[in-house]
């Protein structure tokens, strides 16, 4: 007897039950219902050449060790490299990535009192710590501990990035901050401050007595946690 050992074609998640499309699923049971290759299938809307948006999305984590904090480092060129991936699709993945790092930044608004290098960490670490190049920011503060804005000042390479204290003192003047708290990412993991951290510190510290405006800490954050130069008597 002839027995065909051709694998069944696969069919589209258009053509699959009702209640196994992931849209149908987060419609009827909510997002938690949902796998990660699912809710990313949903970003991505279709598949490519046979393959359907699941598989692709499951290519997608596969590419990222199943790990989303690493899904989050990734650039559009990695994510280029699968077949299917073109730049729009890449976009939207990284669009929501990052939309996430701002939802759980957003946990702290502009009623926010600092009373802690743990409260700061808090805010910059979703921002940050996923970062492949070193970044700066600094978060500006009235007298009574309040935030009233944060920025980015700079960005640069893996080990290390240009500050230039011109464009924090300008921002805090024109907000009226009386207080900064400084932060910044170390991609490579470890929390040790190096010496050029320490200088910049007392750099802006130093700066900031001309103005009255006081440094009240400076925080660096990696994956594994921060370290806090106030908390460690280095300011």
């Amino acid at each position: 007897m002839f027995v065909d050992l051709k694998p069944a074609p696969r069919l589209a998640i258009r053509d699959w039950p009702a209640d196994e499309k992931p849209r149908e699923k987060f419609s009827h049971l909510g997002p938690t219902a949902l796998s990660d290759a699912e809710l990313l299938a949903i970003l991505l809307h279709t598949g490519h050449k046979g393959k359907s948006a699941i598989e692709l999305a499951k290519e997608i984590l596969r590419l990222a060790n199943n790990n989303l904090a690493e899904l989050g480092k990734m650039n559009i060129g990695q994510l280029q490299q699968l077949p299917g991936m073109g730049e729009a699709k890449a976009t939207t993945v990284l669009a929501a990535m990052e939309l996430a790092r701002r939802r759980q930044a957003g946990a702290i608004d502009k009623k926010t009192v600092i009373g802690s290098g743990t409260d700061a960490a808090l805010f910059f670490k979703p921002l940050l710590a996923d970062q492949p190049f070193e970044t700066f920011y600094v978060m500006f503060l009235n007298h009574a501990n309040k935030v009233l804005r944060y920025r980015c000042i700079s960005s640069g390479g893996i080990t290390s990035t240009v500050v230039d204290p011109r464009l924090i003192f300008r921002e805090a003047l024109y907000t009226g901050a009386t207080k900064l708290l400084l932060c910044h990412n170390h991609p490579s993991g470890s929390l040790r401050p190096s010496q050029a951290d320490i200088r910049i510190t007392h750099k802006i510290k130093d700066l900031g007595l001309l103005f009255d405006i006081a440094v009240l800490d400076h925080i660096i954050v990696s994956e594994t946690g921060y370290y806090s130069l106030a908390e460690e008597g280095m300011i």
